[in-house]
């Protein structure tokens, strides 16, 4: 398949392959960071995108004829091209929900190839023949070999005092005068290779991990799997020992792969669990008191701790999943997604933006991840949406939307998706059903942005030079056989894991149709080792998760947490329903603060039991409520001011950050009101799929009609009609958040509200005379 190219014949801006690993993603607090020059094989290097052209689409091109042209390239997979796609995917990975990595070579790199191997080759094992020791045995040897790995694929990155540093700079060059760069060279160096330090961690995180298991009596401890259960609120020392050892490991994975927040959550947990019985016991959220002991045993040696629930998803459905979209990738399914997504909208005024939107989508169906989707499909569509003039803040704001959609989008939800199902007692696939309608409405709300911003902005027509969609899919088409397979699997009752590794065996024979994308034993080799790779960060904050877990068990926060919240909204009322719509408000905001600061998949566990009690103890079922934290914990890489997709199409398109920030919190704004019609009325539930035909058909209409108000609210602008002015668009927001309400009064009047708004449209249009053909520019 052709890689995209622009007319100009300059690549899609992305960082290259070679920029240092360990620099950091991005920030809040400075200006995205900007492709770098991308090296030549003589050594020189050719320039990225220039700021002008990066921030000024505007201007004309006497080269490029109107309406644009971007054409895609020749059959031929040339080594520019393939250069292009590892840089994107070396961009892609600063922007996941972890910090950067090393590139292991040598020795170290054929270590963790191996135990990513075995690894891999375990989970796969235990699908079909489960270790007979129990699933918490299985756990625990997962865990050993992936936590000693996160200490060699990701560095400390700690950083020195400012007069440490200079010291070590001034002994560094008085050491070799000759050579002014040995700090530098050292310090990548240093970042590239494993230290001491992280050899010592290694050894310890196998040591803490493999102790449960191992047959040796130690002391009074040891002794082998049953010995160690057999223990259970009894820990010997040497148990307590290993246990604290273990905790203070997953922290600093933690810090490793997703910041600080994380760990000083889990620490706060912690403290709270350990000091809360010096509360006054007056307070609600005051418990008896539990001892270091009893928190190690409960983290150590139980099911709600380390190897709960999180991990347990971890290692049996997201591990698979990584490995699966690794063998989709590897065959050549990310980019037939794209070009099938141009090929399809080529014709049409808003060919990018609808290729943009569509190619989340697609990519959504094999990814997991928000950002990382953002910068695939950046890569690719920013120089479509760049020559039809989009600015690249409203560009950077319609990908990272786009990309979110990836963690929405079935078959392969994010992480999350199966907390829920193990949480709830429930399939995979009765959770892909209640995720089908919200996403459906998640991507009309930004299509309808997109409409909006292209008649508005007076985006031009660009012509994108690819063959028919017919012939592509039925060159190409067999890609989506391994996604159905998933979901044919599923509904004739096979398990999620099975269906899974189905689908990779499907891809894998599939793959041989295409012989640039053929998957040889040494490329299966290479897609084990990425799919494990790509589950080490989402596995330590899964077992940390467990932390958060026990303490809420131990101590009983949930439901103490679950009161306050109710009260705090019966403090502002007695209605009952009211109450309710209170304690979901207080609940959205509590978790979208939540989720600026922790990953998802750890938002949603510590939403879920903080947040999910109190919804269920108001009535909510259990199904809404879970879906509902769901939502809320994955809008956090929208949510302004971290808002991590956002940050990685910035990165894309050159764009300033904060307004990129609010252009993509533009395009996701009915996502955040939408999960609130689960919880309010007992309609609500038919947008999940739950209730009879008639109850599901009128939810999605209602909301989808909500969903186009408030788009044409956000956008200002009524497409077949005109621009809207500030009465109008207040009306269509009054609209669509009454429409949210499921009963048919507010229904009523809400759809009045709109029609309103439709009719003094087109009054303004009427007096305004014939519209002008000059197009409408927003400022940002």
């Amino acid at each position: 398949m052709s890689p995209i190219s622009t007319p100009d014949g300059s690549s899609p801006p992305a960082r290259p392959a070679n920029s240092p690993a360990g620099e950091p993603a991005g920030s809040t607090d400075r200006a995205a960071p900007r492709p770098r020059p991308t090296p030549e094989p003589d050594g020189t290097s050719r320039p990225g995108p220039s700021t002008k052209e990066a921030t000024g689409p505007h201007q004309s091109d006497a080269t490029t004829p109107h309406p644009s042209a971007v054409h895609l390239g020749t059959a031929d997979r040339t080594g520019s091209a393939d250069a292009a796609e590892r840089a994107t995917r070396d961009l892609a990975a600063q922007f996941e929900d972890e910090k950067p990595g090393r590139v292991l070579t040598g020795p170290t790199g054929l270590l963790l190839t191996g135990v990513s191997l075995a690894v891999g080759a375990l989970a796969l094992w235990q699908v079909f023949r489960p270790l007979s020791q129990g699933s918490k045995y299985y756990l625990i040897i997962f865990l050993a070999g992936v936590l000693p790995l996160v200490f060699l694929a990701y560095p400390a990155d700690l950083r020195l005092p400012a007069r440490f540093r200079a010291r070590r700079r001034r002994i560094d060059s008085d050491s070799d005068s000759t050579d002014g760069n040995n700090a530098d060279r050292d310090s990548e160096s240093t970042r590239a290779r494993p230290t001491a330090t992280d050899w010592v961690l290694v050894a310890l995180a196998a040591a803490a991990c493999l102790y449960p298991v191992l047959p040796i009596p130690i002391g009074t401890g040891g002794g082998g799997y049953n010995a160690f259960l057999d223990r259970q609120g009894l820990l010997a020392p040497v148990d307590l020992v290993l246990g604290t050892v273990l905790l203070l490991l997953l922290l600093e994975a933690c810090r490793r792969t997703t910041g600080w927040i994380l760990p000083a959550v889990c620490l706060l947990f912690l403290g709270y669990g350990y000091y809360g019985g010096l509360l006054p016991q007056s307070w609600p959220v005051a418990h008896a008191g539990l001892d270091f002991s009893q928190l190690v045993d409960a983290f150590y040696n139980s099911d709600s701790g380390f190897y709960g629930t999180p991990l347990d998803v971890a290692a049996s459905y997201i591990v698979l999943f990584t490995i699966y979209g690794a063998v989709l990738e590897l065959s050549g399914a990310g980019r037939f997604f794209v070009e099938l997504s141009a090929a399809a909208f080529r014709r049409s005024r808003t060919a990018a933006g609808r290729t943009a939107v569509a190619s989340g989508f697609l990519l959504g169906t094999v990814s997991g991840s928000g950002a990382a989707t953002t910068v695939s499909i950046g890569a690719v569509t920013w120089p479509l949406l760049r020559r039809a003039g989009y600015p690249p803040e409203r560009a950077g704001g319609m990908l990272a939307a786009a990309g979110v959609g990836a963690i929405l989008s079935p078959p392969t939800l994010g992480a999350a998706a199966f907390i829920i199902a193990e949480y709830l007692g429930v399939s995979y696939l009765q959770v892909l059903g209640w995720a089908t309608v919200p996403t459906v409405l998640y991507y009309l709300g930004i299509l309808l942005s997109v409409e909006i911003d292209a008649r508005r902005s007076g985006v031009r027509p660009v012509v994108i030079d690819v063959g028919s969609p017919w012939r592509l899919l039925a060159r190409f088409g067999y890609h989506f056989a391994s996604l159905i397979a998933i979901i044919v699997f599923l509904a004739v009752g096979v398990s999620a894991t099975r269906a899974v590794v189905f689908a990779i065996v499907l891809a894998i024979a599939l793959s041989y149709l295409d012989r640039a994308h053929r998957l040889t034993p040494a490329r299966l080799v290479t897609a084990l080792v990425t799919g494990v790779r790509g589950v080490l960060a989402v596995t330590a904050v899964c077992a940390a998760a467990g932390i958060i877990t026990a303490t809420t068990t131990k101590t009983g926060l949930g439901p103490q947490a679950a009161a306050l919240l109710i009260g705090g909204a019966k403090a502002a009322t007695s209605d009952p329903t009211l109450v309710l719509v209170l304690t979901a408000l207080l609940a959205a905001v509590a978790l979208s603060l939540l989720g600026l600061a922790v990953p998802v998949t750890a938002s949603f566990v510590i939403g879920w039991v903080i947040v999910g009690p109190a919804l269920l103890d108001l009535g909510v079922t259990a199904p809404a409520a879970a879906m509902f934290v769901f939502y809320f914990a994955v809008l956090s890489e929208v949510s302004p001011p971290t808002a991590l997709a956002a940050v990685a199409a910035a990165a894309v398109t050159g764009g300033r950050l904060v307004p990129t920030m609010w252009q993509t919190l533009r395009y996701a704004l009915p996502a955040y009101l939408t999960p609130i019609a689960f919880v309010i009325t007992p309609a609500g539930l038919g947008l999940l799929g739950i209730g009879g035909v008639e109850r599901i058909a009128f939810a999605a209409v209602v909301t989808a009609l909500s969903v186009a108000v408030l788009a044409v609210a956000a956008g200002g602008w009524l497409p077949g009609v005109g621009p809207a002015g500030v009465p109008e668009r207040v009306l269509g927001a009054l609209a669509g958040v009454t429409l949210l309400w499921l009963e048919p009064v507010p229904v009523a009047v809400g759809t009045a509200l709109a029609a309103v708004a439709a009719v003094g449209v087109l009054v303004r249009r009427g007096s305004a005379g014939r519209p002008s053909s000059e197009p409408v520019e927003e400022k940002l």
